[in-house]
């Protein structure tokens, strides 16, 4: 990279070496700084509520048509709209359709199962007619001749048509848009679905833990947590953490486990040597996810619902603390859309209080076998991030739909701002772009190193004058 340089002055010499400092310097930096920001996005913002974690693919190809928005001023908007493919952490394969229309989707953004309480579902009337919809079409009944006779659809239905009528008839209850598709048997399969939808309950998680963080004295049997799970069997495998402390998993009746099913309740015998810690135990299981699970990203990306799923893995975590005397707290975190916040609860099994802090500031104070929840309000679309008692947790509050602006369900997903608003703005499809997420980090950290260059080559210039 340097070895243009020449000449035999040892001046030039010291100084090509401290442009490499800088230089190598600033790579550095740049990578401390992303470093810091894949270590945010690691962490869970909603411990214990468990599931499947998957990466958005785009629209799944032979899956959707056009479907056109109405807009005001009688303003129109060709869209895609159809089945999007998403890819399951640890093995399986998601479908979805989207929820929230006119918020962009962020290039492979990562997703998240998460309870309807917890999205723009929340407060929709209509999600259970949603529901339905997902229930009584493509692609959970892949009959498309027998759905084309109960929607009295004349002409082919093929895979694309079908999704595209599925999605326009969702977006009519998820976003309350004026949108219809352009193929007539799409558009006849959306209005028949409409029609006839009924409203059906949330579906149940796919896993998910009551008391996912639990708190006590040693030499006691601290727990239960309890699972909830439609798979058959959940391994359970211990963190070397409790392996280290003789921490062992144990049943009601104090046998050591190492699977579990719904129903079951996992108890940590703590032995009375063991030192001050905390450790976890991980969940995970193959199974399907029920059609109708809302499935959210922290980085903004439209909030997607799912349509069917092949066999995949699920996983969860319980967060395990004990100590011999002061406060010992137990914390776990939820989003409440309707409350408009978080919901920080913190059990302490100690025999001290324990202050609640955020962002240096104490929120609450819980005595010496208390429990409390406590709301931390965050602004929609906001980011929030804390720490409690050693525990990171971060997210972003998604509750409504965006209402407005250029809608982008695209088989090319488009980038996001995390944590803001969306990066479309005056009309610009995001999705032919060709950004991504890293973009502004990259950009920033070119920056620093220009300017640093900058003042590596002013420095040689000086060294050089003084010299001449």
């Amino acid at each position: 990279m340097f070895s243009a340089v020449h000449g035999p002055s040892a001046r030039k010499r010291g100084a090509l070496r401290l442009v490499t400092a800088i230089a190598v310097s600033g790579l550095v930096a740049a990578g401390a700084v992303a470093g810091a920001g894949a270590a945010v996005a690691d962490t869970p913002d909603q411990q214990g509520q468990g599931g499947a974690t998957a990466t958005i693919q785009g629209l799944e190809p032979g899956s959707y048509d056009q479907a056109v928005i109405t807009g005001d001023n009688n303003s129109k908007e060709s869209v895609r709209a159809g089945l999007f493919r998403m890819n399951v952490d640890g093995g399986g394969t998601l479908r979805t359709y989207c929820i929230d229309m006119h918020n962009p989707t962020q290039s492979e953004a990562k997703y998240n199962e998460t309870p309807w309480s917890g999205t723009s579902l929340n407060s929709n009337k209509d999600a259970g007619k949603i529901r339905w919809i997902l229930e009584n079409s493509y692609p959970h009944l892949n009959d498309l001749d027998a759905l084309a006779k109960k929607a009295g659809i004349t002409g082919k239905l093929t895979n694309g048509l079908a999704a595209a009528g599925t999605q326009v008839a969702i977006w009519r209850f998820s976003d309350g848009a004026h949108v219809d598709a352009t193929d007539p048997s799409a558009e006849t399969l959306a209005a028949w679905l409409v029609k006839n939808a009924q409203d059906a309950g949330e579906p149940k998680a796919s896993l998910t833990l009551d008391n996912p963080s639990v708190a006590g004295k040693v030499g006691k049997q601290l727990g239960p947590v309890t699972v909830h799970t439609n798979a058959d069997k959940v391994t359970v495998t211990r963190s070397q953490e409790l392996t280290d402390a003789g921490v062992k998993v144990v049943d009601k009746a104090g046998q050591a486990v190492t699977t579990a099913a719904n129903g079951s309740q996992l108890f940590f015998d703590v032995p009375a040597t063991a030192k001050p810690g905390s450790g976890s135990v991980h969940l995970q299981a193959a199974t399907q996810v029920p059609v109708g699970r809302a499935f959210a990203s922290d980085s903004k990306s439209q909030t997607q619902i799912l349509a069917g799923s092949s066999d995949s893995t699920v996983q969860a975590d319980a967060k395990l603390t004990w100590a011999k005397q002061g406060a010992i707290p137990a914390v776990s975190v939820k989003k409440d859309c309707a409350k408009g916040g978080v919901d920080i609860t913190v059990s302490n099994k100690g025999d001290e209080a324990y202050p609640v802090k955020v962002g240096g500031k104490t929120i609450a104070s819980i005595p010496a076998g208390g429990s409390q929840t406590v709301l931390f309000p965050v602004a929609e679309n906001e980011k929030y991030d804390f720490t409690i008692a050693g525990q990171h947790f971060s997210g972003v509050l998604n509750c409504k739909t965006a209402g407005s602006g250029t809608p982008t369900p695209s088989s090319k997903p488009s980038p996001a701002s995390a944590g803001g608003s969306s990066t479309g703005t005056n009309g610009t499809n995001l999705a032919e772009t060709g950004s991504s997420s890293a973009t502004p980090m990259i950009a920033g950290a070119a920056v620093v190193l220009v300017l640093l260059g900058g003042g590596a080559v002013f420095f040689l210039r000086k060294r050089k004058s003084a010299g001449q």
